[in-house]
């Protein structure tokens, strides 16, 4: 059994893609319940993964990356989130996009 423990961080840039879809829910599909359905949702799965945030295949990319991406996903969307070293037992989880599952992973990420 591994000892590793994971710390969580979030760039600021998964808030502002956080926040651009949970308003699009609100505001323009005027559906609050699914807005708030969808923050609890994602904080769930974000917290649900961090135990085993290494078990999951990575995302194969097109760029070379410094760490490789992970994948959740919940409902029409996909969090990414990579996996940083910081010592020999303690690795940070830095989860750094949310997107809809149509918009251009490539250029996005």
């Amino acid at each position: 059994m591994s000892n590793i423990k994971y710390s969580l961080r979030y760039l600021p840039m998964f808030y502002d893609d956080l926040e651009e879809c949970v308003m699009y829910l609100a505001k323009v599909l005027q559906n609050q319940t699914a807005a708030n359905e969808l923050t609890d949702s994602v904080e769930a799965a974000i917290l649900e993964r961090l135990p085993y945030a290494e078990s999951f295949e990575p995302y194969h990319s097109m760029k070379e990356r410094k760490y490789p991406y992970y994948r959740i996903y919940v409902k029409n969307y996909i969090i990414y989130y990579v996996v940083i070293p910081e010592d020999k037992d303690r690795k940070i989880m830095e989860v750094r996009r949310i997107l809809h599952n149509l918009q251009d992973r490539e250029k996005n990420l």
